[in-house]
């Protein structure tokens, strides 16, 4: 089956609704789908809830969402690079639940995995316990936490992919991506090469394609840092 969309606004007509959770791969500004988020901008779509691991910066990934105020809640574990984010958070006009990273993470691949949820130790004796149940096991407090209800989209950056939407990560961009994969009832990712089915060695492959129902190519992503650091020449 050839999943491939000829342009991220097609591959997102039809699935985005006003009030959508949506879940958005990435680790910092790496590997995150910015053709994606920008075709989610010209949707107009409002109220929404994206969990991603970060907010993304002032006027790039899911920065131009805010800026536009078509978010109604982020559930982020790192959101320090974004000044209208913090406004808004500030002023009260966005809600934020902020979660552990590794908890988040752990959300994400529960809820793709059909898990309902789960202990961990993170958050223990801190404001993320406050509320749940913790429980005892062995020596130490574990805290119980929920895989997310409902996912309604993802949007994941890959490197290649096949037609049928077998998926090849890059370095840090597997951070996040799969597990949104995962996790989202409609899943489409942003590519930067399509190969023909059968062209991927099965060993190569990071998400099978059963996790992803669209795809659509991005021959020209942007590659930014969010913070430079530079040596002094000597």
């Amino acid at each position: 089956m050839d999943k491939t969309f000829p342009n991220a606004k097609e591959a997102l007509q039809d699935v985005i609704t006003d009030g959508a959770t949506i879940a958005v791969g990435g680790f910092g500004l790496c590997g995150i789908p910015e053709a994606l988020i920008d075709a989610l901008r010209d949707t107009n779509a409002s109220d929404l809830t994206c969990i991603s691991n970060n907010a993304g910066v002032d006027g790039f990934g899911l920065g131009v969402l805010l800026e536009s105020k078509q978010v109604k809640k982020m559930i982020s574990s790192y959101v320090g690079e974004n000044k209208e984010f913090e406004r808004q958070y500030l002023s009260g006009e966005l809600e934020v639940e902020l979660t552990p990273q590794g908890t988040l993470a752990e959300k994400l691949r529960a809820t793709g995995a059909g898990i309902a949820a789960f202990y961990t130790r993170t958050g223990v004796g801190t404001k993320v316990a406050e509320g749940k149940e913790t429980r005892v096991f062995g020596e130490h407090e574990y805290l119980l936490e929920h895989a997310f209800e409902h996912v309604d989209v993802a949007l994941v950056k890959a490197w290649k992919a096949d037609r049928s939407g077998n998926l090849i990560f890059r370095k840090t961009a597997r951070n996040f991506n799969p597990d949104c994969a995962m996790a989202g009832k409609i899943t489409i990712a942003e590519v930067e090469e399509i190969v023909e089915i059968g062209d991927i060695d099965p060993d190569e492959v990071h998400l099978s394609g059963i996790y992803v129902q669209r795809l659509v190519v991005n021959t020209h992503p942007e590659k930014r840092i969010e913070q430079r650091t530079t040596r002094s020449g000597e």
